[in-house]
């Protein structure tokens, strides 16, 4: 069994974990929709929702309106079977492209779907981001938040890697370091810090990695 974490959704599709989370959402969590791909009725409320979501880009600042849709994309796919089904039910001017990037942001794992709801990632980028895979997807959002990637930088790098790149070598392609970080301390914790290194002749950022390398191994 791998000790990877997962990089796709582990929750039931069309569920509103995120959406539902008061924590995240606040007051607009009781108002968070559950698309259920296997009940009828709720399947035709996803269906309704992603036709009014593709024709309405209105909501495009409105994370949780990005969110609900491409929850209900996701479902709807679910419940028709294919992105073709899915698109032909929605009806509108609802296209396979735009359920099928949109069912690939409600697939990402919830570390990441997190700063989409709170507006540290960009729903728009998040698109992106959904089109890598495996643990790229998270080397590409935490590199969003680390450097204030743009949805054009994004998309690029996103493309680079699909192309055969790592993340890492399509972050260097635009001068972005990846796994850099730039962290405050409080002073307490950065004299110690400090004298921690010299003491064992390395430096702050050695005594950073093993420290947190063994904070995760427990």
């Amino acid at each position: 069994m791998s000790d990877d974490p997962p990089a796709d959704r582990e929750s039931p599709i069309g569920h509103p974990v995120i959406r539902g989370n008061p924590d995240l959402t606040g007051d607009r969590a009781p108002e968070a929709v559950q698309f259920d791909p296997s009940d009828p009725e709720r399947l035709a409320d996803a269906a309704k929702t992603v036709r009014a979501f593709s024709q309405n880009t209105a909501g495009a600042e409105d994370n949780i309106y990005m969110l609900r849709g491409a929850a209900a994309c996701a479902a709807l796919v679910r419940g028709e079977g294919s992105y073709k089904k899915a698109a032909e039910r929605a009806g509108g001017e609802t296209t396979i492209s735009f359920i099928r990037k949109w069912a690939r942001v409600h697939d990402l794992p919830r570390s990441v779907r997190k700063y989409v709801a709170t507006g540290r990632i960009a729903p728009t980028a998040a698109k992106h981001i959904a089109r890598v895979h495996g643990e790229a997807r998270y080397q590409l959002a935490w590199a969003v938040l680390d450097h204030d990637l743009t949805v054009r930088q994004v998309r690029s790098i996103a493309s680079d890697v699909n192309n055969g790149l790592s993340v890492e070598r399509a972050l260097k392609e635009q001068d972005i370091e990846l796994g850099q970080i730039t962290l405050t301390l409080p002073p307490e914790t950065y004299l110690e810090l400090r004298r921690t290194a010299a003491l064992e002749g390395t430096d702050p950022q050695t005594v950073i990695t093993n420290s947190l390398k063994q904070t995760f191994q427990e």
